[in-house]
């Protein structure tokens, strides 16, 4: 049998959580790296030439920064309207004022891409144009739009494919430009320094419990009194009502108890003899998904949980992005943390000397980054075993700002 290729090194020079968000539907996962490139004191003739300016100074600093072969993508975006580049407002007053001025007009979005390929020191220059026709806005639309604070972050103070995109008439061209990133010219770049496109497919995830394993998950794990505990720890920390997601469900024994108490649960995991039992206590909310890639869209969630989960990762970084992602503002996120740490204290060990992901300073630096903040935290007891004291597993909550 002939081994598959190895994938690539694709790296995203960008901050940009929708640039992140249609690679992924796309199948890709890019490293990201954040270039840190300022924005403002760049200047060009034009602005497509400003785009592609930012794209490549981005795509340069962080090409500077490898010390291995990689292929980096840069992409900046810019409004352009009567000649006039918009960039991110930045302030509700300027978003304000920018709206009212593209109401009902048309404005050309264009995007700037630079690949840089380390191997063979390759560096490819494109713009993509869309057009992009603008409703009529009503200044209710507009304070109730700029309220929500999403076009002071956003290119042209608009998004296509979030809160904004009601207010956007038309577009003629390439949609996924106006997101930030053409798709079809990433590939025709790529192709260009010998990357084919489904070299870059993520394999699907999935975990491996066989039905034996997963029928004495529930027993090996302490049982009901373990699930009843962990709910109780969790209802304290978790606002009445709304829709709650839990991440890696397993069996569903927690979220069961949470639905008792009269909350809408849903649950995702990776492994389906889990969810099989999952879909008997949960019927119709639950799924097979990775937590780093919700099928879920943006802020439709008030509560997300992981219980038992930041522990198993390689990297808990691109978990909380996606529920900085679901989250809606003032919506929380509860987990457990410093789990193996937990049990070691509890049996008299000293720390691990590995930094786990679910350590929490790691969690605090992180979730920071994605607008989550620390402001509530409880413990609840585990199972012991023989002559094992129990551990007491710390239950943390951060809030979306």
């Amino acid at each position: 049998m002939t081994p598959e290729p190895a994938r690539p090194r694709f790296v995203l020079a960008s901050a940009s959580p929708a640039r992140l968000k249609t690679l992924r539907n796309a199948g890709v996962e890019p490293e990201v790296i954040v270039s840190g490139v300022d924005e403002d004191h760049v200047t060009a003739d034009s602005p497509g030439e400003l785009a592609r300016t930012l794209a490549v100074l981005k795509a340069r600093a962080v090409v500077s920064t490898l010390d291995d072969h990689a292929t980096v993508l840069g992409c900046d975006s810019v409004l352009e309207i009567d000649g006039v580049a918009y960039g991110k407002p930045g302030t509700p007053e300027v978003a304000r004022e920018r709206l009212r001025m593209m109401s009902g007009r048309s404005g050309i979005l264009h995007t700037g891409h630079c690949l840089f390929d380390t191997s063979t020191r390759q560096e490819i220059r494109e713009l993509a144009s869309t057009t992009v026709r603008f409703a009529d806005l009503t200044e209710d639309e507009i304070d109730a739009y700029v309220a929500t604070g999403e076009p002071l972050v956003v290119a042209g103070s608009f998004t296509v494919d979030g809160l904004g995109g009601p207010f956007v008439a038309g577009i003629e061209g390439d949609y996924h430009n106006v997101v930030g990133i053409s798709l079809p010219l990433v590939r025709r770049m790529l192709a260009q320094v010998g990357i084919s496109w489904p070299t870059l497919w993520a394999p699907p995830r999935t975990i491996q419990y066989d039905e034996a394993e997963a029928a004495r998950y529930d027993e090996s794990r302490g049982g009901p009194e373990r699930a009843q505990a962990a709910a109780d720890a969790i209802l304290e920390l978790l606002p009445k009502g709304g829709r709650v997601l839990e991440l890696a469900v397993g069996t569903g024994t927690v979220a069961t108890e949470l639905v008792a108490q009269g909350n809408l649960v849903h649950g995702i995991d990776l492994s389906p003899a889990m969810l099989r039992h999952a879909r008997i206590r949960l019927p119709g909310h639950v799924a097979n998904a990775d937590a780093a890639q919700l099928p879920i869209a943006d802020r439709r969630c008030d509560a997300v949980l992981a219980i038992w989960l930041l522990h198993l990762v390689d990297d808990s970084d691109r978990i909380l992005a996606e529920v900085s992602r679901v989250l809606r503002p003032d919506g929380v996120f509860i987990t457990t943390t410093e789990k193996r740490e937990s049990s070691r204290y509890a049996t008299g060990r000293t720390p691990d000397d590995h930094r786990s992901e679910d350590a929490l300073p790691v969690l605090v630096a992180r979730a920071a980054q994605y607008g989550l903040r620390l402001d509530g935290a409880t413990t609840f007891p585990g199972p012991s075993y023989g002559n094992s004291p129990a551990p007491l597993y710390p239950l943390v909550r951060f809030r979306r700002h």
